[in-house]
């Protein structure tokens, strides 16, 4: 894997990973478009820690807050929504791999991120006309739950993770800026996750094939991958606030359109 490789990796991952078109769809599509080999264990590793230490810089006095005070319902209800994810990760592991390593239904993904973005706005235009918009103070279980299988629904190659829980947030009424800020919280854990399952992949797997990967691809990715993912946490926090998801919505159509012409008829890529 040469430096540039690892820097367009990084790019999409640090990019896609917060904005609402699905990085894991992303990845799967460039590496089909540019005949880049699926990237080492390792070197998927230090992307998800480039991304994590994004979101950390950016919501760090949200992450102060909770570790100062780590007994709270905020605390409680990153856990439970974080289990649903857990649970179908386990379950339908191979299911995803299978997605992942063919693109199979990537093209249907794109187009249910498009659905669930146009989805978000409609209720959050409805929810904003009653004037009761849930703070953080004001989530309860259910909320949570919600959000959770949301997030799990999303492990589908092509459906946005953020996309997702966003539009399970403000389906529950939540205000726009919290439904943004408990989505990047809640993508904590399933980055954490995804590390722990991985390192536990490299340790028990062939340590060889790793040390294929080139150092400087590696430091290329995560740099990369950790300074789009700073500005991207930054600019979907100020859209949301301000802003609709259509633009995201529309991407993401003509993405999944495209990928399926390609898929059922010109077999360009896939």
């Amino acid at each position: 894997m040469s430096i540039i490789h690892g820097i367009v990796l990084g790019l999409v991952q640090g990019l896609s990973e917060f904005l609402p078109v699905s990085s894991s769809g992303h990845l799967v599509l460039l590496q089909r478009i540019f005949g880049i080999s699926e990237p080492g264990l390792f070197f998927s590793v230090m992307l998800h820690v480039g991304t994590l230490i994004a979101v950390f810089v950016v919501l760090w006095r949200d992450i102060w807050a909770i570790l100062c005070k780590p007994i709270q319902p905020l605390t409680g209800f990153l856990i439970l929504a974080t289990v649903p994810a857990v649970i179908a990760a386990l379950a339908f592991r191979g299911s995803i791999d299978m997605v992942f390593e063919t693109g199979k239904y990537l093209g249907f993904s794109f187009l249910i991120t498009s659905v669930l973005l146009c989805t978000a706005e409609y209720f959050s235009r409805r929810a904003s006309t009653t004037k009761a918009l849930k703070e953080a103070t004001e989530m309860n279980w259910l909320d949570a739950l919600i959000v959770g299988l949301m997030q799990a629904f999303a492990l589908i190659p092509g459906v946005s993770r953020s996309g997702a829980t966003i539009t399970g947030a403000l389906s529950r009424k939540m205000n726009r800026d919290f439904a943004a800020r408990f989505s990047f919280l809640l993508s904590i854990p399933a980055i954490l996750g995804a590390l722990v399952l991985q390192l536990f992949e490299l340790i028990n797997g062939s340590v060889t094939a790793e040390a294929a990967v080139n150092a400087g691809a590696l430091i290329a990715g995560f740099l990369t991958a950790a300074f789009t993912g700073y500005f991207a946490v930054r600019f979907m926090l100020r859209i949301i606030r301000e802003k609709t998801l259509y633009g995201f919505a529309i991407y993401t159509a003509v993405l999944g359109l495209l990928v399926l012409v390609d898929q059922f008829w010109t077999h360009l890529v896939f």
